[in-house]
């Protein structure tokens, strides 16, 4: 906990940490204002809901391998507070169409720029992040970030859910509106920092004098990088087994917790708390314990044990339903996911060019939500045919396998050299 202490301590880091909550609480408010304005107006329809999954996911394909160029070109911080004023400007405009307007096609267009924005915004947050902290603390911040929006999401949701019932969703887009305000107010207090990576400042020389590029190049250029180095490959597939893995389960796995444990909601929202508190101590516990192994294995080692315990955690509630045991699996689950995630961000800060952050990220979100859609949709058809509990099962020995394979081929490697 002291060094959690002494980076927090960082001037720096502690302002955008602390918009990055503000941010995420204003983004959970926001989804559950957008829920609530579609229940209200158009009562049970599915099909508009799939709408705004849709406006909110699409500007991933179209905008994000463009956003990403133009991330590696500006400056990244003027870009987050750019992004944050025009998002907080947006979404204050949603109460006045819904108070003028009955059609909810002017609210998916703002909701369409608000997430093609968004693409803007999150390769540099995340670009951004070894520019204001040491490489030595690089593990432990991208530990601590991902600790704190975890638990953020799910505290955000709570109080969203409880705020849209209470006030509507109107007073649900002006405080998010004015999140995205306060944001950018902290990310304007951020002192970015000369590169601390000599590779990484020449390769940034050569960029800026080199001759004007063209955005296929840049897009070529990108995928050619990503495509040539080993440690970038690794986390690319990684992510997409990963969310390819989070959409094979999503829909599957809510219909298997509601009718294994007979209940809508209730055991569902508190099974999602507990993994959160999971995930929550797998980031702490990684942080500080993390730098003495191999991220490569550890990633590996996630996915062995985390598809071990969706196997087990999928046997036990179709043969014995007990929510207490599906709430320890929960946290067990996160514990072991979590350092998955911290240290495939951490290893891409690592290796990468500056100049190449932007394009890798948003690259890299590209990767992972065609790996969400696609195996989401074949899961559900899936599971139709030969039940959940299997589609279930099946995932969990894929992840345990492929997470096995690449722990031997790792030891194969260390033991030829």
């Amino acid at each position: 906990m002291a060094r959690v202490r002494e980076l927090l301590r960082d001037k720096n880091f502690f302002l955008l940490w602390f918009a990055q909550i503000v941010s995420n609480f204003g983004d959970r408010l926001d989804q559950m204002a957008l829920i609530g304005l579609i229940y209200i107006r158009t009562p049970g329809s599915t099909i508009e809901l799939a709408k705004l999954l849709s406006f909110t996911i699409l500007p991933v394909f179209i905008i994000g391998p463009i956003a990403g160029i133009y991330v590696d070109r500006w400056n990244r911080k003027a870009t987050m507070i750019a992004c944050d004023i025009i998002r907080g400007v947006l979404v204050f405009l949603i109460p006045l169409i819904i108070k003028y307007s009955t059609s909810m096609v002017p609210i998916y267009i703002i909701v369409f720029i608000i997430f093609s924005v968004t693409r803007f915004f999150v390769p540099s947050k995340l670009s951004i992040i070894p520019d204001i902290v040491h490489k030595d603390k690089l593990l432990l911040a991208n530990s601590l970030s991902s600790t704190t929006m975890m638990i953020a999401t799910i505290v955000s949701f709570g109080f969203s859910g409880i705020i849209v019932a209470a006030f509507g969703p109107q007073a649900g887009f002006y405080i998010d509106s004015a999140s995205y305000f306060i944001s950018a107010s902290l990310i304007f207090f951020v002192a970015v920092k000369l590169k601390e990576n000599v590779e990484s400042g020449k390769a940034s020389v050569k960029f800026s004098g080199a001759p004007k590029r063209t955005i296929v190049g840049d897009i070529k250029e990108g995928l050619a990088y990503l495509k040539g180095h080993k440690d970038i490959r690794m986390v690319a597939n990684t992510m997409f087994l990963i969310m390819a893995g989070v959409g094979s389960i999503y829909i599957v796995i809510i219909v298997f917790i509601q009718e294994a444990l007979r209940s809508s909601t209730k055991h569902l929202g508190l099974l999602v708390m507990f993994l959160g508190i999971g995930l929550f101590f797998g980031s702490l516990i990684y942080g500080k314990f993390g730098s003495k192994f191999s991220k490569r294995k550890v990633i590996n080692f996630g996915l062995l044990t985390t598809g071990l315990i969706i196997v087990l955690f999928t046997i036990c509630l179709k043969l014995m339903p007990s929510f207490f045991i599906a709430g320890i699996l929960s946290i067990a689950l996160g514990i072991f996911s979590a350092p998955i995630i911290v240290s495939s961000n951490t290893l891409l800060h690592e290796v990468m060019h500056d100049e190449m952050r932007g394009r890798i990220f948003s690259s890299l979100e590209i990767i992972m939500h065609i790996g969400f859609l696609l195996f989401m949709f074949l899961a559900s058809l899936t599971a139709e045919k030969i039940g959940r509990d299997w589609v279930l099962i099946t995932i969990g020995i894929l992840f345990s396998i492929i997470g096995l394979v690449k722990l031997i081929k790792l030891r194969k490697e260390k033991d030829r050299v």
